[in-house]
């Protein structure tokens, strides 16, 4: 007679149970069905919408006078760009905002480092600084005219003023939320407290200055669109100024798409910055 052995039941798990996901699961290089590279699979979604916008234009939907199509924005660059002048107006605003920049960012990081790594300098510089941050960088622009006049200064001025509040914002917080233990760390191997902050508390910040000054970036194109609107002669913005009494829509929206190109541009240095400065940080890269 024949004997029946029954294997013992699998233990199920329970139903509330956590998945877990090793180091080797999140570190696996993603993998896509495109085989592309990836700086051109970004380009995919504002190729989509430029596609769209000529084929609405083309086809009467949308009225050339409100609203250029591509090619006719494209028509409009390789005009200017052929007498010179979209050269001329567009390193008048690069100049602007790499002074700003120079300016606002070196200032911001100074003011950080005191704040942050003294008690007296928070005490006397962070407070300020909240109350500064709080103020519409636009709206300081009749002020800075009356104070600097109408030519160059007040427009480096605002991109100064809007560079220097968000490097300032996220360097002290770099600075003050550098973990403790690495400090104490740092005191234990003989570290004084010059070799702190060369060697800790600065490189611990990097992260946070870096994100200032993407924010800064960013702000400084914002300020610089409307300042060179005002009591300017040359620049991007006054070139769209002048093309608006005209109605010439082409002209206006490439200066926005230049102002959006530059603004992306610089944002894609400051991620090589960070793939150099930071190469110690591995962070998660999406599944």
């Amino acid at each position: 007679m024949a004997t029946t052995v029954t294997a013992p039941p699998v233990p199920k798990s329970p139903p509330d149970s956590p998945v877990l996901i090793d180091a080797a699961t999140l570190s696996r290089p993603n993998r896509t069905w495109v085989p592309l590279p990836r700086w051109l699979r970004r380009l995919a979604g504002p190729a989509l919408v430029v596609a769209v916008w000529q084929l609405l234009g083309a086809t009467g939907n949308i009225n050339p006078r409100v609203l250029a199509t591509p090619a006719q924005v494209a028509q409009a660059a390789w005009e200017l760009a052929k007498d010179g002048e979209l050269a001329s107006n567009l390193l008048a605003s690069l100049q602007r905002v790499g002074s700003g920049l120079l300016i606002g960012v070196g200032l911001g990081v100074l003011l950080a480092v005191l704040a942050g790594l003294f008690r007296l300098g928070e005490e006397l510089i962070d407070s300020t600084m909240q109350v500064v941050r709080a103020l519409p960088v636009l709206g300081l622009l009749p002020l800075v005219i009356i104070w600097f006049g109408v030519g160059e200064e007040p427009k480096i001025a605002l991109v100064a003023f809007a560079a220097a509040c968000p490097v300032y914002i996220n360097t002290y917080a770099g600075i003050r939320g550098v973990d403790n233990r690495l400090v104490e760390s740092g005191r234990v191997v003989g570290l004084n407290r010059l070799g702190l902050i060369r060697h800790v508390i600065l490189p611990g910040a990097v992260p946070g200055f870096l994100v200032g000054l993407r924010f800064a970036l960013t702000s400084a194109w914002l300020v610089i669109i409307v300042a060179e609107q005002l009591n300017a002669t040359s620049g991007i913005g006054y070139l769209m100024n002048q093309a608006q009494a005209w109605y010439r829509t082409d002209i206006i929206v490439l200066g926005l798409l230049i102002y959006g190109v530059l603004g992306l541009l610089a944002d894609s240095l400051v991620r090589l910055l960070e793939r150099r400065l930071l190469v110690w940080r591995r962070g998660f890269n999406g599944a």
